[in-house]
């Protein structure tokens, strides 16, 4: 883990259609100060509010993750999330005009090439990390979610469908930039022919195509090209993992195994881990490599879900910030 906080070098551009909502959309990634964290700004709205992405933002996890503050809302995040925590950047505005960011080829790809290609810039603060104690479980019938204490940040996911072409798939890894890249950022969206029609007849999946998902009828995968990986399936998976953990707000220390979980499950164990500051603790990269417990966060579990990202905390305990929190 970096010990210093990150933006991207300049702006940078995007242009696609929404899954959902079949509409095209600008969007533009551009760098942010120390302790902003992510943002998003609706450039087609003469409000001009910002909506920070972070767990208490959530307004829907039908489908996708969808962020709102008062009636703004921006959907389909995950995506680019994932790939901005994957490349290490905390701090940026994403602009974007209209309500969906483009969903790209179905992956994180896209983004991840062009946020390599400009890099990014280091930035005189020091990140905090959230580093879990104890282990959080969150169980909704077959579905399960736990995080448990491990030294780096590690995803494990398991799927199991019906359908031949899928069945049971595992896969696990040890997050950084390098792996992240190699065995995540590039797994597709996917869905079933007979669901895509379904969603496509109540005003959703508008925007989808064999060049934006993979796509699985009763006998065969549609898309020409086939597989990037034989478990695609679960990769993708742990890449909207990722993207939703990233709306905790700072990097994560810990081990997360999800089985047949989605974006709802994914916001519930954020929630408890909120409500349960018991089971972790804030923590920086000191000089040497090494992780440093900051005595001074102490919390209760009222005051948690208020102060648990870092760019809400007092100034005063965040080492090295040089810039005043942003309202939420």
């Amino acid at each position: 883990m970096d010990r210093w906080q990150h933006t991207i070098k300049k702006a940078v551009s995007f242009a696609g259609i929404g899954l959902h909502s079949g509409k095209t959309v600008r969007l533009a990634i551009k760098p942010a100060a120390p302790d902003t964290g992510i943002r998003f700004l609706r450039t087609d709205l003469h409000q001009g509010v910002m909506i920070p992405a972070t767990l208490f933002r959530v307004a829907d996890t039908r489908l996708a993750t969808t962020l709102a503050k008062d009636d703004v809302t921006v959907s389909t995040t995950e995506h680019l999330l994932a790939a901005l925590a994957g490349m290490g950047i905390d701090n940026a505005v994403i602009e974007l005009d209209n309500d969906e960011v483009p969903i790209m080829d179905g992956s994180a790809a896209p983004f991840v090439h062009v946020l390599k290609k400009v890099g990014r810039e280091r930035q005189k603060a020091v990140r905090l990390m959230l580093k879990i104690t104890r282990k959080i479980e969150v169980k909704n019938g077959d579905a399960m979610i736990r995080i448990e204490p491990h030294k780096g940040f590690k995803v494990s996911g398991e799927i199991d469908f019906a359908h031949h072409l899928v069945r049971k798939q595992k896969f696990s890894v040890d997050i950084d930039s390098y792996t992240f890249i190699r065995e995540i950022a590039s797994a597709r969206t996917f869905g079933f022919l007979h669901e895509v029609e379904y969603l496509r007849q109540h005003g959703k999946a508008l925007g989808g195509s064999l060049e934006n998902a993979i796509v699985i009828d009763q006998t065969q995968i549609l898309n020409a090209e086939g597989l990037r990986f034989t478990n695609e399936f679960v990769r993708h998976k742990l890449l909207d993992l990722i993207g939703d953990m990233a709306l905790l707000g700072c990097p994560v220390l810990g081990h997360i195994t999800a089985c047949r979980s989605g974006h709802a499950q994914h916001l519930q164990l954020m929630q408890e881990i909120a409500a349960h500051p018991e089971c972790w603790q804030f923590v920086v990269c000191t000089e040497n490599g090494k992780e440093s417990a900051l005595e001074k966060v102490v919390m209760s579990t009222m005051a948690a879900g208020t102060k648990i990202l870092p760019y809400l905390l007092p100034p005063q305990v965040l080492p090295g910030a040089n810039s005043a929190p942003l309202p939420a």
